[in-house]
């Protein structure tokens, strides 16, 4: 039986850059703006002509990374066509994970792909912070569950032990990167879920649980396609990629005190394994 615990509600903050630098912007290219006109009677859909020229201007940097671009109506007027075309465009371009949408604020060119080491010493905001980002990390849900088999060999307990089971979002500058499940043995860890809501991050949140130190012992990688909830988790289109990624942690005298099971947005992301 679980016993929830209180939650909080995910509302990343995404990066913006500039909207009407975003709008000049889109340009065939030579520097000539583009009105409705180019859009017709040469045989290529509309959408598709879109979808390319706004592509092109990601890829050429003149959209950089984080950068909203303008509202479906806007380029509806500039483009000379319907917001149904538009959409069709901007859904292209979401499917080849260059943009996304995020509800109610509009679309945004997807931030550069981070690097992200995994090594005996894993640290999400450290990690963050070496790639100019700005961590964040927040609770989704926190329960006690009995360890199935599996879980108890993973964090070397008795099957039916008591664990903390806690679902965690975290971010790179509002961005959604990751989110996942971390195990955790209770009584040990009573508290665990209570400091990852203070301080956002693992490395303080185990501190406050006593732990001052711990290291990676077992990572296991994988990839799949998203599913329609996962991807709305992070923010990207559906079916889009994601890496999967297991791992034990333990403390300074080599006990299990973390099992994590986390999905990482493939297009934001790479995975860089240090020996």
């Amino acid at each position: 039986m679980t016993k929830p615990v209180p939650t909080q509600n995910f509302s990343p903050q995404a990066a913006t850059g500039d909207f009407a630098a975003a709008e000049g912007s889109l340009s065939r290219g030579d520097g000539n703006a583009v009105d409705g006109a180019v859009f017709r009677g040469d045989g290529i859909a509309a959408w598709r002509k879109i979808a390319d020229l706004v592509e092109a201007e990601i890829i050429g940097g003149m959209l950089a990374p984080g950068t909203q671009l303008p509202t479906e109506a806007a380029l509806a007027a500039r483009f000379g066509v319907n917001r149904h075309t538009v959409r069709r465009a901007l859904g292209e371009l979401a499917g080849k994970g260059l943009v996304r949408t995020a509800q109610g604020r509009g679309t945004f060119v997807e931030l550069s792909r981070l690097a992200y080491p995994i090594g005996e010493r894993t640290r999400f905001s450290q990690n963050m912070a070496q790639e100019g980002r700005e961590p964040g990390g927040i609770v989704l849900e926190a329960v006690e569950i009995e360890a199935d088999p599996r879980l108890a060999g993973l964090l070397a307990i008795t099957p039916g032990s008591p664990v903390l089971k806690l679902l965690t979002m975290r971010s790179a500058d509002g961005v959604p990167i990751a989110f996942g499940n971390s195990f955790l043995p209770l009584p040990r860890f009573a508290g665990f879920a209570d400091a990852y809501r203070r301080f956002g991050a693992v490395t303080p949140a185990l501190a406050a649980c006593g732990v001052d130190d711990y290291k990676r012992i077992s990572t296991r990688v994988g990839a799949r396609f998203a599913s329609p909830d996962e991807a709305a988790r992070l923010d990207i289109a559906a079916g889009r990629p994601v890496l999967t990624v297991e791992g034990v942690n333990i403390d300074a005298d080599g006990v299990p005190i973390q099992a994590i099971s986390s999905l990482f947005a493939a297009d934001r992301t790479e995975i860089v394994v240090q020996s």
